[in-house]
């Protein structure tokens, strides 16, 4: 399971770094708030990592179910947290670690579990 949690932590670098920069052009180019801009970072990253992940880390095919379970999962989490850092007047830096660190333990062991359960 920590190979598999390894090359999770790999694509998740990846979809961090998009999620980021557009969470960045939101927040402070576009002016918008930190739930809108958490849950833009998350759309355009999410596709990425879903299919990613279903390659290189699971071993999976993509079905149109997973994928609607992965992104509606991880969209409630990202809308979650973006909201809790408005309601908390948080930094956007403080909104992005904190995401990221809650997205990749809960999305690793959602699509584990869940998505993914019967990959080999």
């Amino acid at each position: 399971m920590l190979k598999l949690f390894a090359k999770y932590t790999s694509v998740g670098i990846i979809n961090t770094l998009i999620h980021w920069v557009v969470f960045a052009m939101c927040v402070y180019v576009l002016h918008t708030n930190q739930a809108m801009a958490n849950f833009a970072g998350f759309v355009v990253a999410v596709s990425f990592s879903f299919y990613a992940n279903a390659k290189f880390t699971f071993n999976s095919t993509t079905t149109t179910v997973r994928y609607m379970l992965y992104v509606g999962f991880m969209g409630t989490l990202s809308a979650a947290v973006g909201w809790a850092a408005d309601m908390c007047g948080l930094p956007p830096l403080v909104t992005l670690v904190t995401f990221s660190a809650i997205s990749l333990v809960c999305g690793f062991i959602y699509s584990k579990f869940i998505v993914f359960r019967d990959a080999k």
